[in-house]
């Protein structure tokens, strides 16, 4: 019998008698057990979306651990005898909601809310450890959990509530608040300034008292002096759990290529799905494995402890030791810090890390500079292996034998004149793979700085962690001086190769990296050897001193400030207040329903797509035959299968006779389960033959005439005249690569198709349930009143479900008419990010005109998007582009130009900003250049060309700048910009290898589209007898609040409580031919249609009302329909009226601005490229917030999307197309540790009259403000170059990722790296920009 526990929603135990060895806890959760609560992200364990608690009883302590784990890395099998605790266990709304899931939602931490059950369980689990927990603890428990949509802010501080330490924000340590800042320098007294978007009194308690107690059943199977071994027979996989070490090792004799499975984090990622067609042993903790020994030399940890015992262990033992002899303990430690996140650590192993010798390894390079020692056992006897190069790059001879097992791991102490250390770099701080890492040790003559013996190890930098070796033993007896380090570098540069090709590319980065960081041990060296003799051995220059600190991941802190509601205003009225989500509570409870949450239906299949593996191919042959032979397979589906449109608009459902990017979607398979289908989609064969030209970059595209639109373009002025009249001219070109969306929820649809009349209903996440419509009709050549779409809510879009999901519910919708049966089509991450593609690359070039005093008199901009091989959004985002090209800055005589370019990419689509975040890149680059070229702050050249007064664009719509200046002055004035400009210098006077940077940034931003036709918006209202209203309208909800807001104006409108309206979904079927949601216009356009909706009621209402003016709203009602009254009506909102005439280059495309500023600033390291925001400030100008909570949400969320799209997040493609960053194990997106460890945000009010309630559309705005962290890094590395005497004026191109910063920051270390001539090989990957 197979028993674990579950807290399921009745509080019952799961017992589970026939588990499954292929079965993932996530898949047994969601589909055995239909708790749907654990979410689905990723699939690899790198977003924490499916986060769950394991609970387990140490027999050997009496003690009971509770820990986070993956769902979808955890093998169900592995779970014997544990409890595991889902968020339905945690609380519900029909039972009680957890104080957890409580203040998580209303401290507005959840927006999509598709993570927010991993959230509550990341802090739940924390909080069963540590109650009171400090904020540190609360910011590390949320390491390895993604969120897309809130900027982790109110996350953290809903975790801080917990925390008997002050969340009183502190200034700079002064203990001056920012809000007696804020009123003592408010500019508008009448203007009441609110800072708190929630309030803590309505909290309920939290009584740790009062959680569930660990299963005594459970308690009893673990004391059980009899217990035997476990066997689980899947169809193709043996599971066999051993009790005991004798017994794991005859199984291992038996089975010597079995692998033994413990915390399963690296078997998946290796490819081996929990170890098909093979015997797989779990050794659930067998004895000696798990224990820990100190000895009087060191210490031995169990191969069985994972990292987040090792961690703990290893704290215990550095405070109970002397220094000296924990220096590879402390190097260790500070790796466990930032290695994968809380749940890795808490699954992953040591013997397991070990053993597997990953080539990314963090710990094993220490372990191998700190003589560790491998303890390993069999039936034949122990013996032990060095930890050492040998090892580590997998020589035949000292491999572990077959039937071997790691028992234990010896770490040596350390010696008083030894120094050992660990470094890292990675594309983010925390959760993200090593770019190059090192562990360093040397061991000098008693007394002396005569080199005995010294070790050097690598990772990241060839297929295995690489060792030093020739190296270190060229330089002992060396003295530890500047000529050693010279020679060393020289050295391991011609020892370890990194050919000009590597997979992993950045090649030059990681040979400056590898030098870098042996720079930094040669310091720490230095500095160790200085404090044990200061006479004898000089210290490192105190300019350098700061090179050796790492940056600290501490927790975030801040203040929201907004309008406060006028005290005048009914208090029933919802209109201005911070409300929380009105899915919040489902959210944090994971009650809300999601596509793929939607319960089975009878004879429903799964769809798994074939995608194109050439980027320009004909189709020769697709063979299915092995794939229709397999078990569950129903059918495959081709392009001949689509009984209507196969090419609607333009975008290929299914690919016929020739493919045209990798990524495309050549057939589908249906089969009885995801597993069997994705299975069979494998199976499938597909022969081609290659088409030239094969079109990938920008460049290609210009180089073959490549477009899919005609040149977009505004001008105003004489800009040939204007640059004879000007003191000098520069031009530059700025590359800016795209985005992926990484909406939490991937793509989902499901179709069903009904028996009569050709309907079929498809449920789906999208943005534009119209456009579904469209493309599902027209595949199936049927009217578009036959297609019922719906939509509930998203978890996240950020455009890329506007029109993707049109081509992939068409694709669904096809097999479900040719089967006749329900299919769900959910998209795995990898294909996700493959066939939808993101934001689209831009290449800009410029030439400015200007005067030697900054002004600029003439600008002429070229850009180009990579749109990719179908039209898609294409054409609105390069007009986008070319609008919005001025952003802020006013300039007599300017020209933009624009095109998009056709290439052999998966299309490039809609993304939160449109094209704007891209374009500005350009303008705030040329800013900078002639910032540079005038000697003043870039901020100067801003201000100096900044609108100042009323004026006409460059495509002649007039605009009223002082909301802009009001921002902008704000920024500068409350972030005191300048007084910390000064700091900053003068910090960099006194630091060579750390720099800091200040830089502020305006925006000018636009909302809607120049079609009226696309800004009008229905709603449908109904009131019901007993009072209750339902609302539907156009609008879709993904996260960012519109059906929050919509409820406010209902609520206003009616004169009646939020809680007696409802909105259920949207819908084709109440609200036909809805626009999108997108364009930060959702609550704009619904918002004037519910409204007027709402006035319609109202006024066939006021007869009754004025008969009765003390009545009550039900009794108004009953009298309403005795009356036949009708009490249902809909609403419409005409749009805004907006037009752009392109061939005049005039118009007028948007109905109003968006401005805002913002102040970020950062210190770099520039021997590493690391960066480390410290403080934001931003000023928005939301005239009036109809929920502050909600529009400060979008602006810090959008401005941590921004930061990623301008630092961390990097697509990369190989020269032939391939997509390389399929997953979070290689794109990353920002995490709670990259987000400003100061975080102010301002609403700054104004008038909007043309606005419902006279607001303004903030959805999109805060991305372009991420910019403000990439213009003050531009800043910090300006100030490196300037110091070490190179050209200021130079092009930082976006992202600004660590390699990039490193690479211009130029030194000593990267003149000595190899270069490579381009022309002698093919590079891994390549910019498509």
């Amino acid at each position: 019998m197979f028993a674990y526990r579950f807290s399921s929603p009745a509080g019952l135990p799961v017992i589970e008698k026939n588990a499954d060895p292929e079965l993932s806890l996530l898949l047994y959760l969601r589909k055995v057990l239909h708790l749907k609560g654990t979410k689905y992200g990723c699939g690899v364990g790198g977003c924490g979306s499916c986060t769950v608690m394991v609970s387990r009883y140490n027999v050997k302590n009496k003690t009971i651990h509770h820990y986070p784990v993956t769902a979808c890395l955890v093998p169900i099998c592995s779970l014997y005898g544990a409890a595991v605790t889902t968020v339905e266990g945690v609380g519900s709304i029909e039972t009680r909601i957890h104080p957890v899931q409580e203040r998580l939602a209303k401290c507005h931490g959840t927006q999509c809310g598709f993570c927010s059950p991993g959230m509550v369980m990341s802090i739940y689990t924390l909080l069963r450890n540590h109650p009171e927990p400090t904020p540190d603890q609360i910011t590390k428990a949320l390491g390895g959990n993604l969120c897309r949509c809130t900027g982790y802010r109110p996350i953290v501080e809903s975790g801080k509530t917990f925390s008997v330490e002050s969340t009183v924000c502190q200034m700079k340590g002064s203990g001056k608040c920012c809000m007696d800042q804020e009123k003592k320098s408010s500019v508008n007294r009448e203007e009441k300034i609110c800072t708190k978007l929630y309030n803590e009194d309505e909290f309920q308690p939290f009584d740790p008292s009062q959680e569930p107690i660990f299963p005594p059943e459970l308690i009893r199977m673990a004391e059980d002096p009899d217990k035997r071994r476990l066997t689980f027979q899947g169809k193709k996989t043996t599971w066999i759990t051993p009790v005991t070490l004798s017994d794991l090792l005859g199984l291992k004799a038996d089975f010597p290529e079995a692998p033994i499975v413990m915390g399963n984090t690296s078997v998946v990622q290796a490819g081996v799905y929990f170890c098909s067609d093979e015997e797989t042993i779990g050794t659930g903790g067998c004895g000696r494995t798990a224990n820990e020994q100190r000895e009087f030399a060191g210490v031995t940890i169990g191969a069985g402890y994972s990292l987040a015992q090792l961690n703990d262990a290893l704290g215990y033992i550095v405070s109970e030791q002397p220094k000296e002899k924990t220096k590879t303990y402390r190097a260790l430690l500070k790796h466990l810090k930032t290695l994968a996140g809380a749940q890795i650590r808490n699954m992953a192993t040591l013997g397991g890390h070990v053993v597997s010798r990953p080539n990314f390894s963090d710990l094993n390079p220490i372990l191998a500079a700190g003589n560790a020692i491998i303890n390993l056992t069999s039936k034949d006897g122990e013996r032990q292996i060095p930890l050492d190069g040998n090892f580590l790059e997998k020589l035949p001879e000292a491999n572990l034998k077959s039937e071997e097992i790691v028992l234990s791991v010896y770490i040596p102490h350390s010696t008083q004149w030894q120094f050992v250390s660990g470094m890292r770099l990675a594309q983010r701080q925390e959760n993200a793979f090593a770019i190059v890492n090192a562990g360093m040790s040397v061991k000098f003559e008693d007394g002396t700085d005569t080199i005995k013996d010294l070790q050097m190890f690598y990772g990241s930098v060839g297929p295995t962690v690489v060792s030093a070796s020739q190296t270190c033993k060229l330089l002992i007896g060396r003295q530890w001086d500047d000529q050693m380090l010279s020679d060393a570098c020289q050295l391991v540069l011609d020892e370890i190769y990194i050919p000009p090709a590597a997979e992993g590319g950045m090649v030059e980065y990681k040979r400056s990296l590898i030098i870098s960081l042996l720079f930094k041990f040669y310091l720490k060296v230095r500095r160790g050897l200085n404090k044990m003799d200061p006479q004898k051995f000089p210290d490192i220059p105190e300019k350098f001193v700061s090179a050796l600190e790492d940056f600290p991941i501490n927790t975030p802190q801040g203040l929201q400030m907004f309008q406060c509601v006028d005290p005048r205003q009914p208090p029933q009225d919802p209109v201005g207040h911070p409300v929380m989500h009105q899915s919040a509570i489902k959210h944090t409870t994971g009650e809300a329903v999601y596509v793929d949450d939607m319960p089975p239906i009878a004879q429903e299949l799964f769809l798994a797509p074939v995608t194109s593996t050439r980027a320009h191919a004909k189709i020769t042959l697709i063979d299915v035959s092995e794939a229709l032979a397999l078990p569950g397979v129903v059918d495959v589906i081709r392009a001949e299968d689509v009984p209507g449109d196969n090419n609607h608009n333009k975008e290929i459902l299914y690919a016929e006779n020739e493919v045209i990017c990798v990524g495309q979607i050549v057939c589908t398979v249906a089969a009885d389960t995801l597993a069997h289908a994705k299975e069979a989609a494998k199976k499938v064969k597909i022969t081609y033959e290659d088409i030239e030209p094969r079109i990938i970059t920008i460049e290609q595209a210009l180089e073959h005439n490549s477009f899919l639109t005609v040149e977009k373009k505004i001008e105003q002025g004489n800009i040939e005249q204007a640059f004879k009249h000007v003191d000098q001219i520069i031009e530059g070109e700025v590359h800016a690569e795209g985005q992926e969306h990484f909406y939490m929820e991937t793509q989902t649809v499901l179709a069903i198709p009904k028996a009569e009349d050709k309907e079929m209903v498809v449920h789906i996440g999208t943005q534009y349930p119209t456009y579904v419509q469209e493309f599902v009709a027209a595949a199936l050549n049927v009217p578009r009143s036959r297609i019922a779409c719906h939509m509930r809510r998203a978890g996240g879009a950020f455009g890329g479900k506007v029109t993707k999901p049109a081509l992939l519910g068409a694709v669904c919708a096809v097999a479900a008419n040719k089967i006749g049966r329900p299919i769900r089509f959910i998209l795995e991450r990898d294909d996700d990010m493959l066939i939808t593609a993101g934001r689209h690359p831009l290449l800009g070039k410029y030439k400015i005109g200007f005067m030697n005093n900054g002004v600029i008199k003439a600008a002429d901009l070229q850009y180009y998007i990579n749109g990719g091989c179908t039209p898609d959004e294409s054409e609105t985002v390069i007009e986008f582009a070319v609008l919005k090209s001025e952003n802020a800055y006013h300039i007599p005589n300017f020209r933009c130009r624009g095109r998009a370019c056709k290439t052999n990419l998966p299309s490039n689509t809609a993304f939160r900003g449109f094209g704007f975040p891209q374009a500005t890149v350009v303008v705030e680059s040329y800013i900078a250049a002639v910032a540079s070229q005038c000697n003043l702050l870039p901020e100067e050249i801003r201000e100096i060309n900044m609108y100042k007064r009323c004026s006409q664009t460059a495509f002649k719509e007039m605009i009223n700048p002082e909301p802009l200046r009001k921002c902008w002055k704000k920024c500068l004035e409350k972030s005191s910009f300048y007084a910390r400009k000064l700091a900053a210098e003068e910090f960099n006077k006194k630091n060579y290898w750390k720099k800091k940077g200040l830089a502020v940034i305006p925006m000018k931003f636009t909302i809607g589209m120049p079609e009226t036709y696309f800004n009008q918006a229905a709603a449908l209202v109904h009131i019901y007898i007993d009072g209750s209203v339902l609302v539907s309208h156009s609008g879709c909800e993904f996260g960012q609040g519109v059906y929050t807001k919509i409820i406010q104006v209902a609520s206003r409108e009616l004169n009646i409580p939020s809680s007696y309206i409802h909105l259920s979904e949207t819908s084709t079927v109440t609200v036909p031919n809805g626009s999108f949601t997108a364009a930060s216009m959702g609550t704009d356009i619904n918002g004037k249609a519910v409204q007027n909706a709402c006035q319609i009621l109202m006024a066939r209402l006021q007869p009754i009302i004025r008969k009765n003016p003390k009545g009550s709203w039900e009794e108004w009602i009953a009298t309403a329909f005795k009356e036949s009254i009708s009490l249902s009506t809909t609403g419409y909102f005409k749009g805004y009226q907006t037009y752009m005439d392109w061939e005049k280059g005039e118009g007028h495309p948007y109905p109003y601005f968006v401005f805002g500023a913002s102040c970020s600033e950062v210190e770099v390291d520039c021997l590493t490229g690391a960066y480390k925001l410290l403080r934001t400030d931003i000023f928005t100008d939301a005239a009036f917030s109809i929920n502050p909570a909600v529009d400060i949400g979008q602006i810090e969320g959008g401005f941590i999307q921004g930061m990623g799209l301008y630092t961390t997040e990097e697509l990369k493609y190989s020269p032939e197309g391939v997509l390389y960053t399929r997953g979070p194990d290689d794109y990353y997106i920002p995490t709670v540790t990259e987000i400003p460890e100061e975080f102010y945000v301002t609403l700054v009010h104004s008038r909007n009259p043309i606005a419902i309630y006279s607001s303004k559309g903030l959805g999109e705005a805060g991305v372009f403000l991420g910019f403000s962290v990439f213009s003050a890094i531009q800043d910090a590395v300006t100030a490196a170059r300037r110091e070490r005497g190179l050209a200021t004026n130079f092009t930082l191109n976006s992202p600004a990722t660590p390699e990039m910063v490193r690479m211009h920051c130029m030194d000593q270390f990267t003149d000595m790296i190899p270069r490579d001539d381009p022309s002698t090989f093919t590079p891994w990957s390549i910019r498509v920009s």
